[in-house]
């Protein structure tokens, strides 16, 4: 390993200074509602680049777009970009109805006392099906607080129930954009990681299901009742189950794109104009995640050449030992970034470079990294006060009349709590097989 280079990790300084600062005032001085979400943050990591771009004057400035060239040129970062942009397309296929359906369908079948598990039972299963936290708990947020309005439950309970059960799936769907950064950026394929993470994440929502029986035990509710189309819950089956057995991911979200367009024109839920301006708009909402992918991998490209990767790995070695040390300091790292830009995907595309030199280092698997970056970022991204999936929750509570804090919230995130704690028992109670 060549000789570190501490100051060529400079530019990834500037992109937090940027949008942190930026960030918190926004959120906290200005007081801007999700001050964090009104900074642009492709113009963060432009600038981050134009710092990397005026450091190691000993190469000409061909030379680092070559560089950088060659980065974003990886077929890991390529393959990202496609999966990203064909996960949008399904997204926008499918619609929002789809998944109310889901919701209102489990809401009809089982007992009412049992309301506030089903809505985790069913955040978990819609998040995985459409790949998206933000988007379940926009989704489930309302019905939750009709179940709170129409029983004795805590509202607060229920909301925490909807975003626990939002960063189930986050963190194992296959269509998420967290699943694709992890896997493609440690080369691991997307039915490996969910086998390993599967069995991290268990423990955890069967926990979390036991803790919500005792504490919601002797409860009534009304039904919520709200008519639905189970036909319309065929696409997500189809994604699920395909990904679940391993074939391609791009056969699976083919097949999801083709069912719930027939299914959407079938039912005449859309019109056929409709329908390929709602792929458009899916495909459009991936642009500035796809953006962000390519605006990293150049800018981590100059930062490994000039030996900022190997000052990094030299710190971490230094705090952390063995193959499980390695594996913890990957998580923290991850963390970091979560904390940092309140956003996981971002974070784990910042991660993912670092991640991979880590790996070799610590031997750790392509599946174990995966696995590490995607849960660690959904811990910390459900929890963080100011991260989206938060604000979203108490924004679209207050619409349906329920006042509550991040505070208020969470007290009741027992998910992303246990999921921490199953992980960490994973990491230094449970040997990796080969």
């Amino acid at each position: 390993m060549k000789k570190g280079n501490a100051i060529a990790l400079l530019p990834i300084g500037v992109f937090l200074a940027i949008y942190l600062g930026l960030g918190l005032t926004f959120e906290y001085v200005l007081k801007i509602e999700m001050g964090f979400y009104n900074i642009p943050i492709v113009i963060a990591f432009l600038a981050a680049i134009l710092v990397a771009c005026l450091q190691n004057r000993s190469r000409s400035f061909d030379e680092k777009l070559e560089l950088m060239g060659q980065g974003v040129g990886d077929k890991n970062i390529i393959t990202m970009l496609l999966i990203f942009l064909t996960a949008g397309a399904f997204v926008g296929v499918v619609g929002r109805s789809s998944a109310q359906s889901v919701a209102y369908f489990m809401l009809s079948i089982i007992p009412s006392q049992y309301a506030v598990v089903v809505l985790f039972v069913v955040a978990c299963f819609v998040s995985t099906a459409m790949g998206t936290s933000v988007g379940t708990i926009t989704l489930l947020t309302p019905i939750a607080v009709e179940v709170a309005q129409a029983s004795n439950f805590d509202a607060s309970l229920c909301v925490a129930t909807v975003v626990g059960g939002a960063m189930f799936g986050d963190n194992l769907s296959f269509i998420s954009d967290t699943t694709i950064a992890a896997c493609n950026g440690q080369g691991c394929a997307m039915k490996d990681k969910f086998r390993g993470n599967f069995w991290i994440a268990l423990p955890a929502a069967l926990a979390t299901i036991l803790l919500v029986l005792l504490l919601t035990a002797g409860n009534e509710t009304a039904p919520v009742a709200q008519e639905y189309n189970l036909l319309q819950i065929l696409p997500y089956v189809l994604v699920l189950l395909g990904g679940i057995v391993g074939i391609n991911v791009f056969v699976v979200l083919l097949a999801g794109i083709l069912s719930g367009a027939a299914i959407m024109l079938i039912t005449g839920q859309t019109a056929a104009t409709d329908l390929l301006s709602s792929m458009g708009s899916g495909a459009a909402g991936m642009f500035e995640t796809s953006m962000v992918a390519i605006l990293v991998a150049a800018m981590c490209a100059l930062i490994r050449d000039y030996g900022g990767f190997d000052a990094l790995l030299a710190f971490i070695r230094g705090l952390f030992k063995g193959n499980k040390g390695g594996q913890l300091g990957m998580g923290l790292l991850v963390g970091a970034m979560d904390i940092a830009t309140a956003n996981n995907t971002v974070a784990i595309v910042m991660a993912n470079p670092i991640a991979k030199e880590m790996s070799q280092e610590y031997g750790i698997s392509g599946k174990r990294a995966a696995c590490i970056l995607d849960t660690f970022s959904c811990i910390f991204q459900g929890v963080i006060p100011y991260g989206a999936q938060m604000l979203v929750a108490i924004s679209a509570a207050a619409e349906m009349g329920a006042v509550m804090s991040a505070f208020d919230i969470m007290r009741y995130l027992f998910y992303p709590y246990l999921l921490l704690i199953s992980s960490l028992v994973a990491i230094f109670l449970v040997k990796e097989k080969k």
